[in-house]
């Protein structure tokens, strides 16, 4: 059952459309992401959704009912801004009792919520401290629980960790997925951060300059984005121009052939995507002869980038056991390949057959790009 839906909504700022023609489904319990470069639309849609924008068209429906003409204290969301904004003369059990107080619950009731909450979220000792009095860690989860403690059927999280130090990011990441699980609310997350977003959704919905690209589990929008916009925002990835040959049903770039097959015209200009991890180093003359670039050390994996004639440079990711050395000479094999072209379906090929092409007149016109 669908916790949340935006059906067609539109967003104008003047001439320019911040959100066009945006729908998703949000699942009961799901935790949904919006995901996307800045300026795409991902925080006007969820003030949206939250009551802070007002639509221009389209409409948004919670548990089936539409919610549109409500004021965002009248809706069954919670928002949780980037910027923390707790009340600094305020307790922290003040802060959190604040919107129970506006509902004008009874007293008793209100400390009985407070309570709850702050062992929810794993803070019964703050209860009497000032926010001034917190780490930036312990503040993000006031404000998580001062959203909470509302009971909302929708949590709305506008990249709330963006404020936080790497490590206490991560740290906030594996909470946040906890709680959610445990309450079990449908919550929307925006961020700008894929490895964010790859490690805390259900799903992701990536968004680009105010439409959806495409809306995936993690795995699928990694293993198979439906277009170069997420091929090339999701992680690393690896391009090449190329030329396909029907006769040779190959795709030959620069001085590379690719086995590959799909419903392209002859002479058809595509794009070969590939992986850091799916590229591998082999012995002998088998595969594309390269020359490593630059090396470095990630800890527990090497990013090397090398470059060759017909693939321009490429990274690639190994697990360091082959000794890399800057101006070394090896060849790689690509294990898995994705062939885009515009307007037509994309083409996985895993072990493609890769050809090193020596005659002029295998050679196509134009070098790759990467």
């Amino acid at each position: 059952m669908a916790g949340l839906q935006l059906v067609n909504l539109t967003k104008r700022f003047g001439t320019t459309a911040a959100v066009y023609d945006f729908s998703l489904e949000v699942h009961d319990g799901e935790l949904m992401c919006l995901l996307g470069p800045s300026g795409c639309g991902k925080t006007t849609t969820l003030r949206m959704i939250g009551g802070f924008a007002t639509p221009d068209g389209g409409d948004i429906l919670i548990e089936g009912h539409s919610v549109l003409a409500l004021p965002p204290e009248r809706r069954p969301t919670a928002m949780v801004f980037q910027r923390f904004n707790l009340w600094p003369h305020m307790t922290v059990t003040d802060n959190i009792a604040f919107g129970l107080r506006l509902r004008r619950l009874p007293a008793a009731a209100i400390h009985r919520k407070v309570g709850e909450t702050l062992q929810l979220v794993g803070l019964p000792q703050a209860a009497r401290k000032w926010p001034h009095q917190l780490s930036g860690g312990e503040q993000q989860r006031i404000a998580v629980a001062r959203a909470l403690v509302l009971e909302p059927k929708i949590l709305l999280l506008d990249e709330p960790f963006s404020n936080l130090d790497a490590r206490l990011r991560v740290r906030m990441r594996e909470e946040l997925k906890t709680l959610q699980r445990q309450v079990g609310i449908t919550t929307v997350f925006v961020t700008h951060d894929q490895e964010e977003a790859l490690t805390l959704a259900d799903r992701i919905a990536v968004m680009n300059k105010g439409v959806m690209e495409q809306v995936d589990t993690p795995g699928v929008l990694y293993r198979r984005p439906q277009g170069l916009f997420v091929a090339d925002f999701m992680g690393t990835m690896n391009f090449i121009r190329a030329r396909y040959h029907r006769d040779r049903g190959a795709l030959a770039g620069g001085q590379v052939g690719i086995s590959a097959r799909g419903d392209w015209h002859d002479g058809a200009v595509v794009t070969v995507a590939f992986r850091p991890e799916d590229v591998t180093f082999v012995d002998g003359d088998a595969g594309i002869p390269v020359q490593v670039r630059r090396v470095v050390n990630l800890g527990h994996y090497l990013e090397v980038t090398v470059d060759g004639s017909g693939v321009g440079a490429i990274k690639v990711f190994t697990d360091g056991q082959r000794p890399m050395s800057e101006g070394q000479s090896l060849n790689v094999h690509f294990r898995r390949i994705l062939v885009y072209a515009e307007g037509l379906p994309l083409v996985e090929i895993e072990m493609p057959r890769l050809t090193h092409l020596r005659t002029a007149e295998e050679v196509v016109e134009g070098s790759p790009s990467v």
